[in-house]
């Protein structure tokens, strides 16, 4: 469970957003379990996830050869296994960015909303470090990355109705059933909207927006159905194809919170 600070600091993000402040706090434990640090070398970092398939796409030659033989790399989602221990991620990472450094920040899921690194000029970060250290910022940080991609992939509409299921469809991806996304959120949305939080008026938020470089979602691209929207991204995912050729495959992960139709790959 969240602690009172860091719900208040998603609280500010959700009325920056225009969301309900219990559904963004839902949306945020499902996804995060909850938690939204690590202690990690004596510092607090974000959660976070490797994957390996993603890494694999982003090399070639004899940095992809040294990433495979090293156990950090593959071509088949799943196949490159994490770490229990957050501490154990973070060494994981160490490794891959003494390979390619870009590269590994790309591969990575961060913070409470499970975000891609991949995902950063899509969101309209300057680069994938600038979303780094978005997610390393602290628990708003987080939230506003989390609040980046709801914006960017239209699920506001979905999130402000309520509608678990829509919503749950465009970020958890179509395997969401089978892993009750939709019925966690609404009962994580239940406990939420009846705390003092949903009611409170959050202290005035510090000088910064959570979308500063990329306009928010046109009412159109709200009210397009997901399908639409994911042949979109897909369409991205071509035009992004890595140096090693060819057009990268969505990643599926059925045990993350997004899986393969919503993390599609949008880096350019």
């Amino acid at each position: 469970m969240f602690t009172d600070e860091v719900i208040r600091e998603i609280a500010r993000v959700a009325d920056e957003l225009k969301v309900e402040r219990a559904a963004l706090l839902a949306v945020a434990e499902v996804e995060s379990g909850g938690k939204v640090f690590a202690t990690v070398r004596a510092q607090n970092l974000p959660l976070i996830r490797f994957e390996g398939h993603y890494f694999d796409r982003r090399l070639s030659g004899a940095r992809r050869s040294r990433a495979r033989s090293e156990g950090l790399a593959s071509p088949k989602a799943g196949d490159v296994a994490n770490p229990s221990a957050q501490a154990a991620r973070w060494a994981m990472l160490d490794r891959a960015i003494e390979i390619n450094r870009r590269a590994a920040l790309e591969s990575v899921s961060w913070g409470i909303g499970q975000v891609m690194g991949a995902h950063w000029d899509w969101l309209g970060y300057a680069s994938v470090d600038d979303l780094v250290a978005e997610a390393r910022s602290g628990a708003a940080g987080q939230a506003r990355l989390m609040a980046r991609f709801i914006n960017r992939a239209g699920l506001r509409t979905a999130l402000r109705a309520r509608d678990w299921e829509a919503f749950a469809r465009g970020y958890n991806g179509p395997a969401y059933k089978a892993n009750g996304y939709h019925r966690k959120m609404a009962a994580a949305y239940a406990r939420f909207a009846a705390m003092d939080v949903a009611r409170e008026t959050p202290a005035p938020a510090v000088a910064e927006t959570i979308l500063p470089s990329l306009p928010p979602a046109s009412a159109d691209a709200e009210a397009a159905p997901r399908p639409g929207l994911r042949g979109l991204a897909r369409l991205a995912e071509w035009l992004g194809a890595s140096s090693s050729g060819g057009r990268t495959a969505p990643a599926r992960d059925s045990d993350r919170g997004q899986d393969g139709d919503a993390l599609l790959d949008r880096s350019r």
